[in-house]
């Protein structure tokens, strides 16, 4: 290449002259303003849209707005409140029997169903009784043949005495006389011994219920062979009425439940079921364990239940409700109404011009629906019971005063004398308002 070239300089583009038409180049023109204007009407519609218009409403927050806040309210009221217990238990027979046969036999007849229920003494199960109807019978016969050998020797013992009086016999004679009726009068009492075992055994051959309740599933059927040690006994026999429900509760409780039973009191125990949303049953505690379970920090009770309707079932778990105490004349007010915060547990009291106040409070036994207040309120006072958490201290309040949906305070817990129905807690263990 040629060195003059490198320094000759960059060729000059040559722009083309517009060769279009006059009303083409002005349709283009038009057009790009036409798209420029849209593009500015549309950022000025879009920043309108974007602006507030209008009255502008107070920003929100917990105590914002000037006009009086609704709330629901309830009127403190005095009643009784249950001083209640909750332990998860076990419903548990008072007597469990497997009824197993004393001999063996062939069965020849069953008397029940399954799950029927009987009364002591009722027939269950006939086993095959010749076998021991004829042992009787070999018993009676040795016995008769014993007895006659004994009456014998009797009289040979009566008439070696006369003889040995008149000295016609030795001495020795009348001695072993002597001991051979002393051997006939022993056979007669094992025979006799054996006629009784012959009969207990056809006594065993007809099985009856040992108590009154509900036969269980059959093991044997009609024709089987039976021994006293069958793996499964014949039938089980379990008592259902009266029945008792084994329940536990934290050690705690223990001092407080002592001092109740050993005033001599009758503690209710009521059984819900695993929901808690029915009761089967009321009855009374029987008994408390002698010792704590160190591995739970538990207590064992007992309680003891009529079951005369049958809702209590063997190894059913169920909540056991024992009431305490019942804690009389207290000023009560629904939960909802307790507020928690830094002044402790508190209340809104609604005053007279339609303001709120803060009341602090101390608490005592609850249940479910309503707790009682032993200091800071009195009967007839109104507390915010819906709506607190936007509340402060002075706040006006449009009231609306809690209808009868929840019912009087100190009627939800099902105390005896009201509704006698004790309310299961949703823990377990827990006692009511402690």
């Amino acid at each position: 290449m040629n060195d003059d070239n490198r320094l000759l300089p960059p060729p000059v583009p040559v722009t083309q002259p517009d060769t279009r038409p006059a009303w083409r180049r002005q349709a283009s023109a038009h057009r790009r303003m036409l798209i420029i204007a849209a593009i500015v009407i549309g950022f000025v519609l879009l920043a309108w849209l974007l602006t507030p218009h209008g009255t502008q409403s107070p920003p929100g927050g917990r105590f914002a707005g000037g006009g009086p806040m609704p709330v629901v309210a309830a009127r403190a009221s005095s009643g009784d409140m249950p001083i209640t217990l909750t332990g998860l238990g076990t419903v548990t027979p008072l007597a469990t029997v497997t009824v197993q046969s004393q001999i063996s036999g062939q069965i020849k007849s069953i008397f029940f169903k399954e799950g029927q229920k009987v009364q002591a003494g009722d027939p269950l199960i006939q086993i095959d009784p010749r076998p021991y109807q004829v042992a009787l019978e070999q018993a009676q016969g040795a016995l008769a043949r014993d007895k006659a050998l004994l009456a014998n020797a009797r009289v040979d013992l009566e008439r070696y005495q006369t003889l040995f009086a008149q000295d016609s016999i030795a001495e020795q004679q009348l001695a072993t006389q002597k001991s051979l009726v002393a051997q006939y009068q022993g056979a007669v009492l094992i025979d006799q011994g054996q006629i009784d075992a012959a009969k207990l055994n056809l006594t065993y051959c007809r099985i009856v219920s040992p108590i009154t309740g509900r036969i269980g599933l059959q093991q044997v059927n009609v024709g089987n062979y039976v021994t006293p040690a069958e793996p499964n006994g014949l039938v089980v026999v379990t008592e259902l009425e009266p029945i008792t429900v084994v329940f536990t509760l934290p050690e705690d409780n223990i001092p407080a439940l002592l001092g109740r039973m050993q005033s001599g009191a009758r503690l209710p125990v009521a059984a819900w079921d695993r929901t808690g949303a029915r009761q089967l049953a009321i009855g009374t505690l029987q008994s408390i364990d002698s010792q704590i379970d160190t591995t739970t920090g538990t207590i064992r009770l007992k309680a003891v239940f009529a079951n005369d309707q049958g809702t209590l079932f063997p190894q059913q778990f169920v909540n056991a409700v024992l009431l305490l105490d019942t804690l009389h004349g207290a000023t009560l007010i629904p939960q909802a109404g307790v507020q928690r915060g830094a002044p402790g547990t508190f209340v809104y009291i609604v005053n007279a011009d339609q303001t709120v106040s803060v009341r602090k409070v101390t608490l005592g036994p609850g249940d479910a629906t309503n707790t009682a207040i032993t200091s800071g309120l009195e009967p007839g006072d109104t507390v915010v019971v819906d709506g607190a958490d936007k509340l402060k201290d002075g706040a006006r309040v449009l009231l609306s005063e809690r209808g009868s949906e929840s019912g009087p305070p100190g009627q939800g817990a099902g105390q005896p004398g009201q509704s006698g129905r004790l309310r299961p807690h949703s823990r377990p263990g827990s006692t009511s308002g402690r």
